[in-house]
């Protein structure tokens, strides 16, 4: 799983500021999203198709 992680920490609070607020929500894991809308982009595929990870 750690190949389908494509940011470093550094990279990921660079753009952390660009993120909605939570509003007493519980926030998902922003370094996988992020790494999900990097792995679709790159690689042309359409959402079903990225790996479930």
């Amino acid at each position: 799983m750690n190949d389908l992680i494509w940011l470093s920490d550094e990279q990921l609070e660079r753009i952390k500021p660009c993120f909605p607020r939570s509003h007493s929500i519980a926030r998902v894991d922003d370094k996988k999203v992020i790494s999900g809308i990097i792995f679709v982009l790159r690689n042309g595929l359409r959402w079903r198709d990225a790996p479930r990870e």
